[in-house]
């Protein structure tokens, strides 16, 4: 069984990645004291609590124009390079899907692909930085073999799930290149990268959507 995300899914998933990451808010704000500057927390979750308050108006618009919304939204209501970083990711997102209402599994790898290459050319970082990348990088190399190997769209979301939290997890044993953690003298290692982390939150929303959809 395969599916299809409309504009009213992608704003379901983006209330529950609302959710989740406004419920971790001490956890990601307590990591980011120790690396950074502690407020990614307040800056991410602020972003998304703009695009719950427009949820009515997104379901209403094709799904490149809900991608180019909360690209335009993002990049103006998230402060910090993470703003920039997540606007002009779903502004590439919306290029990759130009036209579209609704898209199917392959789509949805591509839209996030593009994401993905558009945060590292636009933050000059590669996986292994010690970013959010870390997390976003390996998800998309895990969903694109997946759909190579032919495998089930639940086994694909699980697959793409794993991926994303593992690589959150690997940034612990990294050392920063980016960012204020990479001014310390132990470059951040021993700790997990916040904005890793809140990227793998909502790979996981997306993916648990998904296979909720499916069921």
């Amino acid at each position: 069984m395969s599916f299809v995300l409309t504009s009213n899914d992608y704003v379901e998933y983006i209330k529950l990645a609302a959710k989740k990451i406004h419920d971790n808010g001490d956890y990601i704000t307590g990591l980011d004291a120790i690396t950074g500057d502690g407020d990614h927390w307040a800056n991410i979750n602020m972003g998304f609590e703009n695009l719950v308050a427009v949820a009515d108006e997104m379901c209403k618009m094709p799904l490149d124009g809900v991608f180019k919304k909360i690209g335009m939204l993002m990049m103006s209501k998230i402060g910090g390079s993470s703003g920039i970083l997540y606007g002009g990711a779903y502004l590439a997102a919306a290029k990759s899907i130009a036209g579209k209402s609704s898209i199917g599994s392959g789509e949805l790898c591509g839209s996030l692909e593009a994401m993905v290459n558009d945060m590292m050319a636009r933050g000059k970082a590669e996986p292994g930085f010690k970013t959010m990348i870390d997390s976003l990088h390996p998800a998309v190399q895990a969903y694109k073999k997946a759909l190579a190997d032919g495998k089930s769209d639940a086994q694909t979301m699980e697959s793409v799930k794993k991926a994303a939290i593992d690589g959150a997890e690997a940034t612990k044993g990294m050392e920063a290149v980016k960012g204020r953690a990479s001014y310390q003298t132990n470059k951040g290692v021993g700790h997990l990268d916040p904005g890793a982390v809140t990227m793998s939150y909502q790979i996981v929303c997306l993916c648990d959507y998904i296979k909720d959809k499916l069921l």
